[in-house]
């Protein structure tokens, strides 16, 4: 059904990030072998004991909206609660002291809904007091909207570049159309969020259609780069929506998408903090695959060593059976020092251990005769040849010598 307070992109953005989101989570319990539970339940331990932190504090030092308190703030909130069909399920509602912050939230915490005002913006809003409407409307619309709590089935598809932030925009403009229809009029909208960007005392005397103006100054590469890597619409951008609505804004610079599709959303903070998360992917990455990329060119190496070095290991197997004693040097059983891919050989003569030297570190075939008098050669690495850089042909023979053993 059509919700006109809902912003077109938020529900398709939505049920994308929440079936990915399950999907990963299922992903990760089964490949954990249910492990990711335990950490899943560490990590709701310390969000409750956080959060409970943050709810003791509110209910112990804000003000509690109500009848008896602040009664002009209660009735607004409750009008915009009628407003937007939250009669039966009205949050606790508070005013904290700002510090200067101009600002509003929700929270939840164990199923119970929560809205703070900062004393700075109903400050600001002494002018145009259905301003304050607007910041009730926007906070109850996060409630309404439920955005508080699907985020954990989300949370490990929300780094994604573009698809997160664009997720979080769509919220965030939802929210401006619930705080919009909370308010006697757009402009009334409009003035709340200018505060915003100009503060208390000048956001009285901001000309909003210039200001609407300026979202022209947003396609550019840079201002496009910042908006698809942030949380948030530019507020010149929210202005004019709630202004104008229907109207068309400003496309996005093409090039910017290429380079925000190479940083995970980081929050809030937009894209200088994804960049970082980006630098750090790519720090662990290489420290990751620098290392696995080296073992893997040592190991192609030692394979050609491995498998070009058989017809010796065949050939010296073939002396031993005959005269039932080692050759004396590979010279003397007719076999090269020198191998076709460039490894050197050389065979101690008593225990006709061979060695093969390439570019890249060395194997060691030690021979071990059996029952049959027949010689099995077994192989491992030579000096700072590590485990991990071992044809899988020299794995399996060292599997085989701690099996025989």
């Amino acid at each position: 059904m059509h919700d006109e307070l809902v912003y077109p992109r938020e529900r398709p953005l939505g049920a994308i990030t929440l079936v990915l989101g399950i999907l990963v989570w299922l992903l990760v319990i089964v490949g954990t072998v249910g492990i990711a539970l335990v950490y899943l339940l560490i990590g709701f331990l310390f969000y409750l004991f956080a959060q409970s932190a943050l709810i003791a504090w509110l209910r112990g030092n804000g003000v509690l909206l109500s009848a008896q308190q602040l009664p002009d703030l209660r009735e607004r909130f409750d009008a915009c609660c009628a407003k937007l069909g939250l009669d039966n399920d009205k949050p606790e509602a508070y005013l904290l002291q700002g510090n200067g912050l101009l600002n509003a939230f929700a929270t939840r915490f164990l199923g119970r809904h929560y809205v703070v005002l900062l004393s700075d913006i109903v400050d600001a809003m002494q002018a145009h007091p259905d301003g304050i409407n607007f910041y009730f409307g926007h906070e109850l619309g996060h409630v309404r909207m439920k955005h508080l709590t699907g985020r954990l089935l989300r949370a490990p598809v929300l780094w994604l570049p573009l698809l997160g932030a664009a997720y979080s925009r769509a919220k965030e403009s939802t929210c401006d159309r619930h705080g919009r229809a909370c308010c006697e009029s757009p402009e009334s909208a409009a003035r709340a969020l200018v505060a915003l960007a100009a503060g208390g005392e000048r956001s009285r005397e901001v000309d909003l259609p210039a200001f609407e103006g300026q979202a022209a100054l947003t396609r550019g590469f840079w201002m496009s780069y910042h908006e698809l890597t942030g949380g948030y619409p530019w507020l010149t951008k929210r202005v004019a929506r709630v202004l104008h609505p229907d109207a068309a804004l400003p496309a996005r610079n093409a090039f910017a998408y290429l380079l925000a599709l190479f940083s995970p959303y980081a929050g809030r903070g937009g894209g200088a903090l994804g960049i970082v998360v980006l630098a750090a992917v790519i720090g662990i990455l290489a420290a990751v695959g620098i290392p696995a990329y080296k073992d893997y060119e040592v190991r192609s190496r030692l394979t050609l060593a491995y498998v070009s070095s058989e017809p010796t290991r065949r050939t010296l197997a073939a002396w031993y059976a005959e005269h039932k004693e080692p050759p004396a040097s590979l010279e003397a059983a007719g076999l090269p020092a020198t191998l076709a891919d460039g490894s050197q050989l050389s065979l101690e003569a008593e225990s006709m251990v061979l060695t093969v030297e390439s570019q890249r570190g060395a194997l060691v075939f030690a021979p071990q005769e059996g029952a049959d008098g027949a010689v099995t050669w077994h192989c491992s690495g030579g000096a700072g040849v590590r485990p991990s850089q071992l044809p899988a042909l020299c794995r399996e023979d060292d599997a085989d010598t701690d099996t025989d053993k």
